[in-house]
């Protein structure tokens, strides 16, 4: 009976020893895998801080200085902030960036999601044409904006000349210039919003449709009440996604009209580089960076506190 009982005690002792040592051992191994992982990202965090965080520390600090981006420099506070809202030229950018920005970012919604509605479908060569449509994303930009420059300058003029605006050369035309610009980002960032939206389009199962169909709806019905509601997610991502962007255009505006005429199409960024590389106002236009991200990210903070509660309305 004791023999048993001692049995016993050793077959249960036997595996909690075990599994201690086991868990012991476990731990260590954890322990020393720990160090591992902190040398794989040590180096990559390093030169993140190398080459982004640093200099946007130093354009800060230099923001509050008279730098011209050589020679000496002198601090003068907040200076260039207040002379920021104070310049015309500065203003007149904010407000060409921001109307550029909300007239493309809305064209390029809209017709990015008709185009994936039309690519979802069952249709001829579907993969084809989303090769296709996706082209525009992965051509250099400043490519394709020289190509659109001599279509708008050279080319329209000859095909429509009983059109004053285009016979005229819309790009020398203060009021009519940021159109081609709207067409050029609209058309490039287009390409990257359908896949977006193909992504979400996918996601939905057939099995809504087919019984939405039974019951007598109709395709616009079945786009407002399945369709939208159902890849809101991704049309908040393209909605920031293509506002963010279109406030930093540059590429587009550099390649076909250089801000002109005059100072009619000149963005923020294009100003920033002008008045800071070229333009002996490094620290000024340091200091309207400063504001711009400041600007950028509150918009796209808004913009998903907006569009997240339409979301959940849903």
């Amino acid at each position: 009976m004791s023999t048993m009982t001692e049995t016993r005690a050793v077959t249960t002792a036997g595996p909690q020893r075990g599994s201690r040592r086991s868990g012991a051992g476990g731990g260590v191994r954890e322990k020393r895998a720990m160090p591992a992982y902190y040398w794989m990202v040590w180096p990559a965090l390093a030169l993140f801080a190398f080459f982004h965080t640093l200099p946007v520390l130093a354009g800060v600090f230099f923001s509050f200085t008279n730098y011209a981006g050589f020679g000496t420099w002198e601090f003068v506070g907040l200076s260039n902030y207040q002379n920021l809202f104070r310049d015309d030229r500065v203003l007149a950018a904010y407000g060409f960036s921001f109307g550029f920005a909300i007239v493309a970012t809305i064209l390029t919604n809209v017709i990015s999601l008709a185009i994936a509605l039309g690519l979802n479908a069952k249709i001829v060569a579907r993969n084809t044409f989303r090769g296709i449509f996706f082209v525009p994303y992965v051509i250099a930009i400043l490519v394709i904006g020289y190509v659109f420059q001599f279509l708008f300058s050279n080319s329209l003029p000859k095909i429509l000349p009983g059109i004053p605006v285009i016979a005229d050369n819309m790009l020398s035309n203060p009021d009519w210039a940021w159109v081609p610009i709207v067409i050029l980002a609209v058309w490039q960032a287009s390409a990257f919003a359908i896949i977006i939206y193909l992504s979400g389009l996918q996601t939905i199962p057939q099995e809504l449709y087919e019984a939405a169909s039974i019951d007598g709806a109709k395709p616009w019905r079945m786009f407002r009440s399945i369709t939208f509601p159902l890849i809101s997610a991704f049309f908040t991502i393209n909605m920031v996604l293509s506002l963010k962007g279109f406030l930093q255009v540059f590429d587009h505006i550099v390649a076909l009209t250089n801000g002109g005429p005059g100072t009619a199409t000149e963005s923020i960024t294009l100003l920033i580089y002008k008045g800071g590389f070229t333009g002996g106002e490094f620290a000024y236009q340091t200091a309207n960076a400063v504001i711009f991200v400041i600007v950028i990210t509150v918009v796209s903070l808004f913009q998903f506190r907006v569009l997240q509660r339409r979301e959940a309305d849903f």
